[in-house]
């Protein structure tokens, strides 16, 4: 228990806990001023999300202690469990945002199942792929039972009509076949036709390819305003507003009922206009310095199911990151995934910090720094 621990366990450990604590922050500079409007208290929205941290970080590191050949048995009964608990959303128990069906409301609180899969997806496939490691290098062994089976736990997804998860899945289950050592020609086939069905699911929506087209347009062109682009302007006028050093904490404009996403979806657009490009690059470098930390992991074990789960759940956090970042920034259409540890969504933080949890427990199993070597290299040089 007091043995020194890794130099990665402390790394994912200070950035997970920094990027929580800071969205608690950010979160309640957005949500007050509404809160207040809606006759609730101004800090009611941050208390719900303060309370799953306070239960989210101790049982990170509860989940850290558990060994790696529990979550190898426990592969099939967590994407069993969450697919479950998704299916929930097909039940009278569905509640129904901005045209996706993708909460189940359960004792007057909302839950986001999906958030759950994406933890149990990486998990799974790190275990198939790992059973699979001698017979990888055969295409039918690679896709089955892989393909079927996450195809239809992303299908229970998107059947709510949620595609920014769906893709986010997608994605975790491409990086896991890259971390396992799938050959590129064995990937190109999911590749094509995963890339096939998400153009075809966005374009046989009308909201979706109204939302892609106006991507294309010019940041300049305020045209889609009153319809697709409306959210997207105001947090392109907050980031600019505010410039290098921010309007300081608290002193956002745009949260004021300009951005109604502020806390959740938008929340790096209010930490681009309190805390400037300052305040961006921070959120940036933790999130850099916790993606170091999980590639240094995977590059020092020597079992295959850590290293393809980690990948999996690297690829997770960096492309949801970098996807809602994208949006903001209007690089992206509109695709409804928040910013993972900051934005408001008590299902989403649980799901991450799980994740680190799991991250964790892998990073006990590498040898740690050794007591004194230091030392010993320090009378090395002086002899």
């Amino acid at each position: 228990m007091f043995r020194p621990v890794s130099t990665e366990f402390a790394l994912i450990t200070s950035t997970s806990l920094l990027l929580t604590v800071f969205g608690l922050v950010m979160i309640l500079s957005a949500s007050s001023a509404n809160a207040v409007d809606q006759g609730l208290g101004p800090f009611s929205i941050v208390l719900t999300q303060a309370i799953v941290a306070a239960l989210g970080v101790p049982m990170m590191f509860l989940v850290s202690r558990l060994p790696v050949l529990f979550w190898k048995r426990m592969a099939w009964v967590v994407l069993i469990g969450a697919v479950a608990l998704q299916m929930l959303i097909y039940t009278p128990l569905g509640w129904t945002n901005d045209g996706n069906t993708n909460w189940v409301r359960i004792a007057g609180q909302v839950i986001q199942p999906s958030e759950f899969i994406k933890l149990s997806l990486a998990i799974w496939a790190g275990f198939i792929l790992w059973r699979k490691q001698d017979l990888l290098g055969r295409w039918q062994h690679v896709y089955i039972p892989l393909l079927p089976v996450a195809f239809l736990a992303i299908g229970s997804v998107y059947g709510g009509g949620d595609l920014g998860t769906s893709m986010v899945l997608f994605l975790i289950l491409l990086g896991a076949m890259f971390f396992a050592g799938v050959r590129v020609r064995v990937i190109l086939m999911p590749l094509l036709a995963i890339g096939t069905a998400v153009l075809l699911f966005a374009l046989t929506d009308e909201r979706r390819r109204l939302l892609i087209l106006s991507m294309f347009s010019s940041k300049s062109d305020t045209s889609c305003y009153l319809t697709t682009c409306y959210q997207q302007v105001h947090a392109i006028w907050g980031m600019a507003n505010g410039g290098i050093f921010g309007l300081g904490l608290g002193n956002s404009r745009e949260k004021y009922g300009w951005l109604p996403a502020a806390s959740n979806d938008y929340i790096f657009a209010i930490v681009g206009e309190e805390l400037g490009l300052i305040g961006c690059a921070l959120v940036l470098a933790l999130f850099v310095l916790f993606a170091v930390a999980v590639f240094r992991m995977i590059r020092k074990t020597d079992d295959l199911f850590v290293r393809i789960t980690s990948g999996g759940i690297v690829v997770w956090i960096l492309s949801q990151a970098l996807i809602n970042i994208g949006v903001v920034l209007r690089v992206f259409p509109v695709l409804g995934v928040p910013l993972p540890f900051m934005s408001q969504g008590g299902t989403s933080l649980l799901s991450v910090l799980l994740a680190c949890g799991v991250l964790l427990s892998f990073a006990r199993t590498l040898p740690a720094p050794a007591q004194g070597s230091a030392a010993g290299r320090s009378g090395t040089l002086l002899k």
